[in-house]
C-alpha cells in the first residue's frame, strides 16, 4: 500500500536476520535459509531492488543508511559478526558510486556495535561498542565473580579515527537500574544496559538510549555527567498522562524541546501494550515531560527488539517495526500512507532520495 505522495522514492534497509535480534542462536539458523543472510537493500516503493550488498560469509551487516560526510550524501553500515545480541565489526562510509571510502572504529580494544554509527555535521561519528568486564552481580541475582556487558558511547573524527569522547554506561549507571537483570538467550554474560542509540540534542550533548533501563539519558559531551534521564527507575522527570514506554530504540530529538523515541514497550517475556513511536515534549526548567504524540500501528503491532523512526521532509515518519517484518509511513495526522512487507525484518529503515 503507497499514498506517500512525495515522501523520498528509495528505502534503505538491511534485509535477513539482524545481530541486534537478541536470539543469536535463531539468527544463526535463519541466516542459512533462502533470503536470510544479512544484506544491504536499496529497493524502490514497490519493492523492486536497485542494488544490494551483502557481507562475506561469517560477517554480518545492518543499521544501512543514507548520511553526510563532507557536505556530500555517502551510505554508511556496519559490518562485523554478532555477539548475542549485539556485534564487534567496523563501520563502512561508500560514495555514491558504491566505493568504500572510509571505515571507522570506535577506539583501542573495542569493536564497532550493530546499533549506532551517527555521522554529525562536522566530520565526527557516534558509535556504539560493547566491552565484557568482570563484575559483582550480586546485586541483580548474577554471581559476585561474573561477567557483563559494559556499554560505550564514543564520538570519533572520521578522517583520522581518533578518539574524541568516550562514556561508560558502567561506570555512571547503577546495576539495579536494569530491567533485564537475568541472562538474555544465548548469552553467557550479563546485559544489564543495552545501548542501543547514540545522538546529539540540541546544545551538542549526547542523547544516549540504553534498552534494559528503559531510559535515556543526556550526557555531558565534556564530562560524561548525565544532565538527564528520562524514565527509567530514576527519571529527572515528572513523567505526564500517557508517557509510558519501556525497552526503547532511536532516541533522538525531532524539534528542540520534542525527543522522539521508538516505544518497544516490550522486552519479550513482559509487554507493556503494542509498540508505538512517541514525540515527549520535555521542559528542562520544570523537569516535566509531556506527550505530544503516539503512533501504534493500525494492526496493533507488538516488537520486541530492534527498530526506529525517521522524520520526512514532507512531515511525514517513516518506521521499522524491527523484528516485525513492516516498515511503514505516517502523516503527520497518524494516518497510514504506505505499508510494506519485508523478509525478517529490519533493525532501521530509512526513505531517501538516490542516487543524489
Amino acid at each position: 500500500m503507497d499514498r506517500s505522495g512525495n515522501a523520498p522514492a528509495y528505502i534503505f534497509y538491511t534485509a535477513g536476520v539482524s545481530a541486534a535480534a537478541l536470539v543469536p542462536a535463531v539468527g544463526a539458523v535463519l541466516s542459512r535459509v533462502p533470503g536470510g543472510a544479512p544484506a544491504n537493500v536499496i529497493a524502490d516503493r514497490s519493492g523492486r531492488e536497485i542494488w544490494r550488498y551483502t557481507a562475506p560469509p561469517g560477517q554480518g551487516v545492518a543499521n544501512f543508511r543514507t548520511q553526510t560526510y563532507r557536505g556530500k550524501p555517502v551510505l554508511t553500515w556496519w559490518q562485523g559478526s554478532t555477539v548475542g545480541g549485539h556485534g564487534s565489526g567496523v563501520d563502512y562510509l561508500a560514495d555514491d558510486h558504491y566505493r568504500v571510502i572510509a571505515t571507522v572504529t570506535p577506539g583501542p580494544g573495542l569493536g564497532s556495535d550493530v546499533h549506532e554509527f551517527r555521522l554529525t555535521p562536522d566530520g565526527r561519528a557516534l558509535i556504539t561498542a560493547y566491552q565484557e568486564i568482570a563484575a559483582d552481580l550480586t546485586a541483580i541475582g548474577g554471581p559476585k565473580d561474573g561477567t557483563m556487558f559494559d556499554c560505550i558511547a564514543s564520538v570519533v573524527d572520521v578522517a583520522t579515527n581518533e578518539v574524541l569522547f568516550q562514556w561508560s554506561a558502567a561506570a555512571h549507571i547503577p546495576l539495579t537500574d536494569t530491567q533485564v537483570p537475568g541472562l538474555l538467550p544465548g548469552n553467557t554474560s550479563y546485559d544489564p544496559y543495552h545501548m542501543n542509540s547514540i545522538a546529539l540534542d540540541p546544545a551538542g550533548d549526547l542523547v544516549v538510549s540504553l534498552r534494559n533501563t528503559s531510559a535515556v539519558y543526556d550526557i555531558d559531551a565534556h564530562t560524561g555527567a548525565i544532565n538527564w534521564q528520562l524514565g527509567g527507575r530514576n527519571s529527572s522527570f515528572e513523567l505526564g498522562p500517557g508517557v509510558q514506554f519501556g525497552f526503547q530504540h532511536d532516541a533522538e530529538f525531532a524539534a528542540p524541546a520534542t525527543l522522539r523515541l521508538f516505544n518497544n514497550n516490550s522486552s519479550g517475556p513482559s509487554t507493556l501494550g503494542p509498540s508505538s513511536v512517541q514525540w515527549i515534549r520535555l521542559d528542562l526548567e520544570a523537569r516535566r515531560a509531556t506527550l505530544v504524540r503516539n503512533q501504534t500501528h493500525p494492526s496493533g503491532l507488538v516488537t520486541v527488539a530492534m527498530g526506529n523512526a525517521q522524520g520526512l521532509p514532507n512531515g511525514n515518519t517513516l518506521v521499522s517495526w524491527g523484528v516485525v517484518p513492516r516498515i511503514s509511513e505516517f502523516a503527520p495526522d497518524g494516518e497510514l500512507v504506505y505499508d510494506a512487507t519485508v523478509p525478517f525484518g529490519s533493525y532501521r529503515a530509512y526513505a531517501d532520495p538516490w542516487p543524489p
